[in-house]
């Protein structure tokens, strides 16, 4: 790994980059040979930052799911991040896109946990019985790197891309949904822009909370009960600006909407 002081500077510069809603380069053009270990090391010097300063942890949000996703953005495998709670928004009620740099959006299939779920070595069976239901959502990412023009490494570090949080209204149990086959189709200002199915998530939504607790717990972090854990999205990201609204359409979990203004 590289120098915990240059994790903590280009921890600072992606800090900044949220107050001044003006991008930096990626992290990986400044320093060379930062590997994921340092993107998350990076990352933490955020959240300590954040926690510090009051906000708390509501969840995890595991990003780079589908193929769909790994191919727009020219990665290979999956990341995680924190989701705060000043991140979450009411389903259909304004959002201010001033907030945000560059928003995407991207529609999952999320998880409320109702137990603890501590890795290594949780099983399918394990996480199945720590989700207390199912629920439509959509998650908002944003870059504080100019342009998207990311690695692995620097998405990693700015927090796994993440922006914001809007969950559906329609809990569901897991006995009562098709984790697999549940489709999904994201609208736009009315139109059709996306469909997907939450097999594009690792093969199932669950296969990514799996592989959440187990990574999380290499590093002595569990899951919480009363946690949101998002495990990707069902297809790539669509971007949005002040006016748009966006709604995906998840069949049994019902609609969830989130309206930029």
């Amino acid at each position: 790994m590289t120098a915990s002081t240059d994790h903590a500077r280009l921890g600072d510069a992606l800090l900044a980059a949220y107050d001044s809603k003006q991008p930096i380069a990626p992290i990986t053009s400044t320093v060379e040979g930062l590997q994921v270990a340092d993107a998350y090391a990076i990352q933490q010097h955020q959240v300590a930052a954040w926690t510090a300063s009051g906000r708390t942890i509501r969840g995890r949000k595991v990003g780079l799911t589908s193929l769909a996703m790994q191919r727009q953005l020219g990665v290979d495998q999956p990341d995680y991040g924190v989701l705060l709670d000043d991140m979450f928004h009411l389903d259909s009620m304004p959002i201010e896109a001033s907030r945000f740099i560059s928003p995407k959006v991207e529609p999952e299939i999320s998880f409320m946990l109702k137990k603890p779920l501590a890795g290594p070595g949780v099983t399918v069976a394990e996480a199945i019985q720590a989700v207390d239901y199912a629920i439509a959502s959509i998650e908002i990412i944003d870059s504080r790197i100019a342009d998207w023009k990311i690695t692995l490494v620097d998405t990693i570090a700015d927090n796994a891309s993440s922006g914001g949080v809007v969950l559906g209204t329609r809990p569901v149990e897991l006995r009562d949904i098709d984790l697999f086959t549940t489709g999904c189709v994201l609208t736009k200002n009315g139109a059709v822009v996306d469909t997907g199915a939450g097999g594009a998530v690792l093969g199932s939504p669950i296969g990514s909370l799996v592989w959440l607790a187990n990574t999380l717990g290499q590093l002595g972090v569990s899951l919480e009960a009363g946690e949101v854990v998002m495990p990707g999205s069902v297809c790539a990201a669509v971007a949005v600006s002040a006016g748009d609204t966006v709604t995906a359409h998840f069949g049994v979990l019902g609609p969830v909407t989130a309206r930029f203004v």
